[in-house]
């Protein structure tokens, strides 16, 4: 957060303040580590600290602890706070505002890993000299259609986050969409593998008059980043090897090969970031590749 005159609302408190309770109130709950991250790097953790202690003291966030063997505290925004951040344009609407006791619910260590994912992406962005800022990523992106079968019915495909990166390359910008799916192991294989396979359903969904119905929302189709957590490295990779093979023996995809899924540990994307050759891609299982499917000897 930078010093500063400008006044933002919200107490009296600057403009960078503001972005703090938009970021808070766009990913449903932030730890302060994630927050320091995202919005002061290079700062301490006493100074972030002070920095929520003020905002929360405005009413514009609030904070729960999480229970478990390593407590932490989650800062979520009140409803003042996520008015007050969609008042002064910080926001382009109204987010669904959590009390303390859904942060600390069920989909808590979800919540967290996903926004800590993307957190990755903003990492690697500031250090190539990229845009993916706080905001870059949309957390819980629906996307409904009607299933093309004979009795037609309406379907939906969740996302757990949809980034949106811009990077430049031999003069030209590129605008990199990608799905971002979490899964901390609490699926069978299988059934995490049947689920990313309803991506392939989306990219069919539509009819020869209107055509696919994501066109409508993205210029092409994104890319599936998958990430592993909630397990030790070894068990991961199993699990990765393992979906992939059920993926690449999916009929569904097989009939899509314009739908490609990338699979990743969070702890390696946390560690080296996704320009890295941490994935492991569907259309191509005998390399490891970066986010952008290029190889390592491609770098």
């Amino acid at each position: 957060m930078t010093s500063g005159p400008q006044s933002g609302g919200g107490g009296g408190l600057p403009r960078a303040a503001i972005e703090i309770v938009a970021s808070v109130a766009a990913h449903r709950a932030l730890s302060r580590e994630q927050i320091g991250e995202m919005h002061m790097p290079g700062t301490g953790a006493r100074w972030s600290r002070r920095v929520l202690g003020r905002i929360a003291a405005a009413g514009l966030i609030d904070h729960v602890r999480t229970a478990g063997g390593s407590p932490q505290r989650l800062w979520f925004a009140t409803e003042a706070g996520a008015r007050a951040a969609v008042g002064l344009g910080a926001l382009p609407r109204m987010p669904r505002v959590f009390e303390a006791g859904e942060v600390v619910g069920p989909l808590q260590a979800h919540t967290v890993a996903v926004n800590e994912a993307a957190i990755s992406f903003l990492r690697a962005a500031r250090r190539e000299g990229d845009d993916f800022g706080p905001l870059a990523w949309r957390n819980e992106v629906a996307h409904s259609f009607l299933d093309g079968g004979r009795r037609r019915r309406s379907r939906s495909v969740i996302s757990d986050a949809l980034l949106t990166y811009i990077r430049s390359a031999g003069g030209k910008v590129f605008v990199e969409q990608r799905f971002l799916e979490l899964d901390r192991a609490t699926l069978p294989v299988d059934a995490m593998a049947a689920e990313l396979a309803r991506y392939a359903d989306l990219f069919r969904a539509g009819d020869e008059e209107a055509g696919p119905v994501w066109r409508s929302r993205y210029p092409t189709f994104p890319s599936v980043v998958c990430v592993l957590a909630g397990g030790d490295r070894e068990v991961l990779r199993r699990r990765r090897d393992t979906a992939l093979a059920l993926l690449r023996a999916e009929p569904q995809l097989t009939r899509t090969p314009e739908v490609e899924v990338r699979v990743c540990l969070l702890g390696e994307l946390v560690a080296r970031g996704p320009f890295a050759p941490i994935f492991r891609s569907l259309r191509d299982p005998g390399q490891t590749v970066d986010w952008l499917g290029k190889r390592e000897e491609e770098g």
